[in-house]
C-alpha cells in the first residue's frame, strides 16, 4: 500500500515526508534546545544533539498528526501528501525516535532529563484534535513545547534547574503565547463556522489582538525585571527593545502579515538573547 498519494516509488515517498518539515515553524524549537544548551555554560555536542534531535521529532509529530485530522478526520484541507498508512508510518517513526532519544538521555543524564523531554512529545501528539479546540491549550500549546525545550537543553547540560533557565522558558511562553493569539485571528472567521474556541472566536478578534499584545508586553517586561534582578545580563534588554520595535510595525498590520512579522520578530529576539548570553557569561554576574 502506497504510502503518498501522488505517486509510488522512493522518491515521491521521500518528498512526501519531507513535505511535513516546516522550517518556520521547526526553528525556534531546535533553537530553544540549543539555547538552553548555551544558557547551561558547558556544553557537550553530543547529549546537545540527542536532545535536539528529540525536539525535532516531537515538533515532526505534530505536523504529521496535525496534517491527518485536517484531511483525513476534519476534511478542513484540500490536499494531503501523505497516505492514512503513510502519516501512520510517519508517526510511528517519529514517536519511535523521540523516545529513542528520551532513553539516550535518561541512560547518559538522569531521568529527570527524560522527563523534561517527553512532555514535549505529548504535547504534539496531541495538539490535534485535542488541545487545539480549547483557547487555553491550543494558545499555549506551541509556546509550552519551546519552554521544554530551553528548560530540557540546560537540564542535559548542567544536571539542574536554575532561576535563568526558567526565567528564559517563562519569557517564551508568555510571547510566544501572545503571537500565537494574533495568528489565531487569521482564521477567526472559519474556526467560528466549526465552533473551534480559539482566544478570537472566544473573545473576537479586537480583544484577542488587546490579549495577545498584553501578554507579549508582560513578556518583554518580564525580560527587563530580571535584567534589573542580574538573573539575565543586563544585555537582554537589547532583546525586548529590538521585538518592541517589530510589535509596534506589526500592531498596525492585518493578522497574515503581523503573524509574520512577529514570528520573525522572535528570530531576532532570540539572536539578541544567545548574543547577551555568549558575550556575557551568566557566571560572571552578581
Amino acid at each position: 500500500m502506497a504510502l503518498a498519494r501522488a505517486a509510488t516509488g522512493v522518491g515521491p515517498t521521500v518528498r512526501a515526508y519531507l513535505s511535513q518539515v516546516h522550517p518556520v515553524f521547526m526553528t525556534p524549537p531546535l533553537a530553544a534546545s540549543l539555547f538552553g544548551a548555551i544558557l547551561a555554560g558547558d556544553f557537550e555536542p553530543t547529549l546537545a544533539a540527542i536532545h535536539v534531535v528529540a525536539i525535532f521529532a516531537a515538533v515532526y509529530t505534530a505536523h504529521v498528526k496535525d496534517g491527518y485530522i485536517d484531511f483525513y478526520v476534519r476534511g478542513e484541507d484540500d490536499d494531503h501528501p501523505l497516505t492514512e498508512r503513510g502519516c501512520r508510518v510517519g508517526l510511528a517513526l517519529s514517536t519511535a525516535v523521540a523516545f529513542c532519544c528520551t532513553i539516550l538521555l535518561w541512560v547518559f543524564v538522569d531521568w529527570v532529563a527524560a522527563a523534561l523531554t517527553v512532555p514535549t512529545w505529548v504535547i504534539a501528539y496531541h495538539h490535534a484534535p485535542q488541545l487545539d479546540t480549547n483557547p487555553v491549550t491550543a494558545t499555549t500549546g506551541y509556546p509550552l513545547g519551546i519552554a521544554l525545550a530551553i528548560l530540557g537543553g540546560f537540564y542535559v547540560q548542567a544536571g539542574t534547574v536554575a532561576p535563568v533557565a526558567v526565567g528564559f522558558a517563562l519569557v517564551f511562553l508568555v510571547l510566544l503565547s501572545g503571537i500565537k493569539v494574533v495568528d489565531d485571528t487569521q482564521d477567526y472567521a472559519y474556526d467560528r463556522s466549526i465552533q473551534k474556541r480559539t482566544v478570537a472566536v472566544t473573545v473576537g478578534p479586537r480583544r484577542a489582538y488587546t490579549v495577545a499584545y498584553g501578554l507579549m508586553v508582560t513578556a518583554l517586561l518580564i525580560v527587563v525585571g530580571f535584567a534589573v534582578a542580574r538573573v539575565f545580563p543586563p544585555t537582554a534588554v537589547l532583546a525586548a527593545l529590538a521585538f518592541a520595535a517589530v510589535a509596534a510595525i506589526a500592531r498596525r498590520a492585518e493578522p497574515e502579515l503581523a503573524t509574520m512579522l512577529l514570528i520573525r520578530g522572535s528570530y531576532v529576539f532570540l539572536a539578541v538573547l544567545v548574543f547577551a548570553v555568549w558575550f556575557e557569561p551568566l557566571s560572571g554576574l552578581g
